[in-house]
């Protein structure tokens, strides 16, 4: 008889362990479903949007970066607010060597010059709101950025600039952008060189 129960009881302990084993295996699977299905709906969203963020309003976030920097001030910018991303990009690149590169800046600056663009925007007049990045050269932006801006018609849109820089202000480059855009209401920039600057200035602006 006691062997019954001996060999009873030990059953019982089996099965108690086994279900113990699958509860505690659960809660640490169920988290990496959770992401990964997260993750899908946050990317199906972004390519279903079609330019719109929550607003209603059709935003394109157009940057030039030479760097990299004003491309991941862009990313964050879509990331958050949504919209179409493009890159500015010339026809012909500038110099990777730093100091080619500002003497070439330099000199355009100096003429006015307007360089070719290999970006072209062809529904730019669907956009309520355009967002424009660039790196300051020269105490302002690029003359490509020109280029860009003066090759639409921009009247009754929204410009909202932003920008990286190795010690300038956006504000040294306001004044361009709204000569550029006369017909259009330019919102305060940003300095965009710590991204998480960027959520709260956003949100100033109503854009979340």
């Amino acid at each position: 008889m006691k062997k019954i129960l001996t060999l009873l009881l030990s059953v019982l302990m089996l099965f108690s362990l086994t279900g113990c084993g699958n509860s505690t295996a659960a809660p640490n699977s169920s988290p990496k479903q959770t992401v990964s299905f997260s993750d899908e709906k946050n990317t199906s969203a972004a390519s279903n949007d079609k330019g719109s963020n929550k607003s209603g309003k059709k935003i394109l976030i157009a940057y030039f970066s030479h760097t990299g920097n004003t491309r991941k001030a862009a990313n964050q910018i879509h990331e958050l607010v949504g919209g179409d991303l493009v890159e500015i990009k010339t026809e012909k690149p500038y110099p990777t060597n730093y100091n080619e590169c500002t003497d070439l800046a330099k000199q355009e600056k100096e003429t006015n010059a307007r360089p070719k663009l290999a970006t072209k925007v062809t529904d730019m007049s669907s956009y309520d709101v355009i967002f424009v990045g660039y790196p300051i050269w020269w105490y302002t932006a690029p003359m490509a950025i020109h280029t860009f801006l003066e090759a639409y018609d921009l009247s009754g849109k929204t410009v909202i600039p932003f920008c990286t820089s190795g010690g300038s202000d956006v504000a040294e480059s306001m004044g361009a952008i709204r000569s550029l855009c006369p017909n259009s209401t330019v919102l305060q920039g940003l300095t965009a060189n710590n991204l998480n600057d960027i959520k709260p200035w956003l949100a100033k602006l109503g854009m979340l």
